[in-house]
Parts: structure tokens; sequence; C-alpha cells
């Protein structure tokens, strides 16, 4: 599955889609339920410390979707923050299901 990716006003580097893509494809296999990512990049101004965002929405049907928005010093720190809080999530939808 791929990950629809966004950057707001910047243009995302390779190595960051990668870095993305990789990090999803091994939550995807840990829960088959997903269908689809959006993942929205963008720099919050003013330019200071901690003014990356990361915004994550998963698709998980039947549950409603999940989402998660994180701010960190770089993009692949937010990204990792974000997957963490929704791994936590989908732990509770399949600790539900059973």
């Amino acid at each position: 599955m791929e990950a629809t990716i966004k950057a707001i006003h910047f243009d995302v580097s390779e190595k960051l889609v990668s870095f993305i893509n990789k990090k999803i494809d091994k939550l995807v296999r840990r829960f088959e339920a997903i269908t689809a990512a959006d993942v929205t990049l963008k720099v919050v101004k003013p330019e200071t410390a901690n003014n990356k965002e990361a915004q994550i929405k998963l698709m998980v049907p039947p549950a409603a979707d999940l989402f998660a928005s994180k701010t960190a010093d770089t993009f692949e720190e937010a990204v990792d923050m974000c997957l963490d809080a929704l791994e936590s999530q989908l732990e509770k939808i399949k600790t539900n299901r059973n």
C-alpha cells in the first residue's frame, strides 16, 4: 500500500518519502485492516525549533478513520511520534474486535 504524502509549501525529498513509506509499510504488516494512509507535512511559522508538523490519517474500515498530529524538530521525528500514537489507537481497535 502506497501512502499519499502531501507537503504544504515545500518540496519533500525522496529520502523523506521513502522513510515515511517504510514506516507505514511496517505498520500495515502488523495491522492488515489499514486500507489507506494520508500524510501531510508542513513547516509551522515562525521558523523556530519544533516547527515541523506531521499529520497522519489512517483508513481502517469498518472503524472510524484514525488521526494523529505531532510537531517536532524534524519531520522524521514527527512522523515517528504520529505512528506511535496511531499504533496505540490500532491496538485498542484490535483488542475491541477480539
